[in-house]
């Protein structure tokens, strides 16, 4: 039998057995079904409450009734009904398309003979056959299985149920929200140094003793600050800590925060907080720090001053303990920071440049799935100092797209040599102050009044 009709009769077994087990909730459900069985209206959800709580309902109502396009949907086969069609167990509606199991003892045996390993996964099966199959294990499944809280539907739902008028709509353009299966890094996929991680391995204990760091008073915990230059990874690694640890993702750009409407700004701010704990557990993550240090300094408009102050109190009120919120910022500018920003936060993360072995490791993880003849990622590491991870992609990008214009998709060490040369001859233009000669020449129409220096934006401010 093949692997489409076991996917295609799991999804339907898992259904049946959700519908009759009513001590299952929506996070005993893959999130892979449970994407398809979301209601088109909002879940309903207080600030505290979650699904499966006695005192929230849930968001996805029973019985759910699998048809041949959620089957397709849930399992990614494209036929579903033909994929089961020959089993003497199943049969389908065909004005309604709905599918189900006529006979479910008979498909409960037929699955247990051939999907045995899959239970294991599935804590709807693990819960139904713990006992009865070898390894199977309900709480460990469901420890395993994704939070619906990290479900994008789920996501959508609550925003579009708390911000439900257009003037509040428009806040959200101030954040982007992620949820985990958006987000494409992991934690393997970064190359950190001892510190970094362990860091992220005391905040990861810290979450998961969270009851325990609340009963001994100790609340103070959970507001990180990562400091170092652009292109070393502080975005990468936030975001790779929510995808590892199945928490949403609120990014916010202080910057942002200067609305239109100036004295909509600190109401704004205030908002962006509710979202983080409206979406809670989360990570709320504050890129551009040192613009609360750099307004407070300046002469700028009260409105905004005012907007630094409530953002700086608004982080004074919210806790990893009590509010599942994990707050962290960022800055490429630490000595920009005053003391008001720096108390903030219990736990400073330093994001240095890499050195050469760290360079190393990470032309072997970003070249992993590419074929090169005389590979030597130590030689090319002595050939990049002060570059930094998202240089080195750069560097990648320029070797790949220069083998591309020779037919070629097997690279070798040369093209990363003369990729890394025609790098430094790009980023050494940030360095021209003047371009000497006839300026009017060099430059189409238009007055020339300063320098002729170049930018090397070109993707150095991202961390990857």
């Amino acid at each position: 039998m093949s692997d489409a009709a076991l996917d295609v009769v799991e999804f339907l077994l898992t259904a049946s057995l959700y519908n009759d087990n009513r001590e299952l909730d929506e996070n005993d459900l893959p999130p892979r079904y449970r994407q398809v069985f979301w209601p088109d209206g909002a879940p309903e959800s207080t600030d505290r409450d979650r699904p499966g709580s006695d005192n929230s309902p849930l968001g996805i109502e029973r019985p759910i009734r699998p048809t041949i396009e959620t089957a397709r949907r849930a399992t990614g086969v494209e036929n579903p009904w033909s994929a089961i069609s020959g089993l003497m167990f199943s049969d389908r509606d065909e004005f309604s398309g709905s599918l189900e199991l006529t006979q479910p003892d008979m498909a409960e045996e037929w699955f247990l003979d051939r999907g045995e390993e899959r239970i294991l996964h599935n804590p709807v099966l693990a819960y139904a056959f713990e006992g009865e199959v070898d390894g199977a294990d309900y709480e460990a499944a469901r420890d395993a299985n994704r939070p619906v809280q990290a479900d994008r539907a789920w996501i959508d739902g609550l925003l579009s149920q708390y911000f439900a008028d257009e003037e509040e709509e428009e806040m959200l353009d101030l954040v982007d929200i992620r949820a985990p299966e958006e987000i494409e890094t992991t934690l393997d996929d970064l190359v950190l140094t001892e510190d970094q991680e362990s860091e992220i391995h005391k905040i990861v204990k810290a979450i998961e003793h969270r009851e325990y760091l609340a009963q001994i008073g100790l609340r103070e915990i959970g507001k990180l600050l990562f400091v170092g230059p652009p292109g070393t990874g502080k975005t990468s690694t936030a975001r790779a800590l929510a995808y590892d640890l199945d928490l949403p993702f609120v990014e916010v750009k202080l910057s942002m925060i200067t609305s239109q409407y100036l004295g909509e700004t600190a109401k704004n701010v205030e908002k962006v907080f509710e979202v983080a704990k409206r979406l809670s557990p989360c990570i709320l993550f504050m890129d551009e720090f040192d613009f609360v240090a750099k307004t407070r300094a300046s002469d700028e408009h009260a409105a905004i001053k005012r907007a630094v102050n409530t953002l700086l109190k608004s982080i004074d009120n919210i806790s990893l303990i009590q509010d599942d919120v994990l707050l962290i910022g960022a800055t490429n500018h630490p000595d920009q920071l005053d003391a008001a920003a720096w108390r903030r936060f219990d736990e400073i993360v330093n994001f240095p440049k890499p050195d050469a072995g760290m360079r190393s490791d990470i032309l072997r993880l970003i070249t992993r799935p590419m074929d090169i003849v005389d590979f030597d990622p130590d030689e090319l590491a002595e050939e990049t100092e002060g570059l930094t991870g998202s240089d080195l992609r750069m560097v990648l990008r320029e070797a790949v797209l220069d083998a591309l214009t020779e037919e070629r998709t097997a690279l070798t060490q040369e093209d990363f040599v003369d990729a890394i040369k025609d790098f430094e001859e790009r980023d050494n233009l940030k360095d021209l102050d003047m371009i000497e000669g006839d300026h009017d020449a060099l430059v189409a129409g238009g007055d020339i009044s300063g320098s002729g220096g170049a930018s090397a934006d070109g993707g150095h401010s991202h961390d990857h």
